[in-house]
């Protein structure tokens, strides 16, 4: 009996006095997803991954902005929306203490602006899409000067650029047939 107590004694604390002491967590710990709105670009990229489909993003042209929201309630912690961010602006912490008295806590939201396009004036892409394109141009070496030039296509949603690209190769092959004309004429 004396044997079996001075094993415990050498054994120690078996259980860590948590809630009283921190516990200590491992750096490769997986805890609640946390957004840094001004690294994000709202590309959705996050929503599409997340398995769990604890994040949703939703466009509202009337109100001219894409909303993010993230339900902590849904998110089973794996990751995936780490892993696909573009810009890094998504990354999971270490807090994992997330008891709340208030089911709204559990929300997380950011809200985004929507870029117009300059013909039909219609919103179609957020505008820190844009501007992250125009950066990442700069950065692999386009002039400013080359960048300015293509202003007017990253202002122009796809719809209209479609248009102008029908009416430019419409207004090519009509020009091509009245070349073509006298000479046939001959």
């Amino acid at each position: 009996m004396l044997k079996l107590f001075k094993t415990i004694l050498k054994a120690g604390e078996p259980t860590v006095k948590y809630p009283f002491q921190p516990l200590e967590i491992s750096p490769d710990f997986r805890g609640r997803p946390e957004l840094n709105p001004q690294q994000c670009i709202a590309c959705a990229a996050c929503t599409m991954a997340c398995p769990a489909n604890a994040l949703t993003m939703e466009t509202h042209p009337e109100s001219n902005e894409r909303r993010w929201q993230l339900f902590i309630g849904r998110c089973i912690f794996c990751g995936r929306c780490e892993e696909v961010c573009p810009t890094k602006a998504i990354r999971l912490t270490n807090d994992f203490e997330l008891a709340v008295t208030n089911k709204a806590d559990l929300y997380v939201k950011a809200v985004f602006r929507l870029q117009h396009c300059d013909l039909c004036q219609l919103p179609f892409t957020p505008e820190k899409s844009v501007q992250y394109a125009v950066e990442l141009l700069r950065q692999s070496g386009v002039s400013d000067e080359a960048l300015a030039g293509m202003a007017s296509q990253f202002t122009t949603c796809p719809a209209c650029k479609r248009q102008q690209t029908l009416g430019q190769h419409d207004a090519r092959i009509f020009s091509l047939s009245a070349a073509e004309e006298p000479h046939e004429r001959v």
